[in-house]
């Protein structure tokens, strides 16, 4: 990276890095180098959740942990495609998983019984207060939140294979240690 690419990366990713998953094994900056960055804009606030409803319906497989779904927007369109065939495997913090079962409980349930949805719980998931790491299929995004408002500031994704294999390697070591949620007790 020569000093313009790393200066215009600066520009981009400067207003996100407090939100960036600097603690996740691995994760460096440069990783999202030359990614698309959605910030909710004051006369229109809801462009990063549109990036994410975007990258659902663009996929047929998601994968990933943390607050990424959490909207209700997002929500309705990731239980569609799940509906639809889309291949999910996602792991949840409980009070993550809680707040998407209290959203819609027969949604939720019905999405989750179909074979092509995989659901999981873990205990400590990185940064799982304020940040979303979604895998898709040729493309990872971060969803960023404010940990104290749970405002999503912004939606940072690329389709980077360095990213995408750093996005991987941090799923799997977690995906290791969580937990298989089966319907019975995601509803209850």
């Amino acid at each position: 990276m020569d000093l313009r690419e790393a200066m215009e990366m600066e520009q981009k990713l400067r207003d996100i890095v407090p939100w960036l998953p600097r603690e996740m094994p691995g994760f460096t900056v440069d990783l999202f180098a030359d990614a698309t960055v959605s910030y909710p804009g004051s006369g229109y606030p809801y462009q990063p959740v549109e990036r994410v409803t975007q990258l659902i319906e663009g996929t047929e497989s998601m994968r990933g942990f943390g607050t990424t779904v959490v909207k209700t927007c997002n929500l309705e369109v990731a239980c569609r495609a799940i509906l639809d065939g889309m291949e999910f495997e996602f792991i949840y913090s409980p009070d993550v998983l809680e707040t998407i079962v209290a959203w819609n409980p027969e949604k939720v349930a019905e999405a989750d019984a179909c074979e092509n949805c995989t659901t999981l719980m873990h205990d400590a998931l990185p940064d799982s207060d304020w940040c979303g790491l979604g895998i898709y299929d040729d493309r990872v995004g971060i969803c960023c939140h404010d940990v104290e408002t749970g405002m999503l500031k912004a939606v940072v994704d690329t389709d980077s294979p360095s990213a995408l294999a750093w996005a991987e390697s941090v799923y799997e070591q977690y995906r290791n240690d969580a937990r298989l949620i089966d319907d019975a007790t995601l509803v209850t």
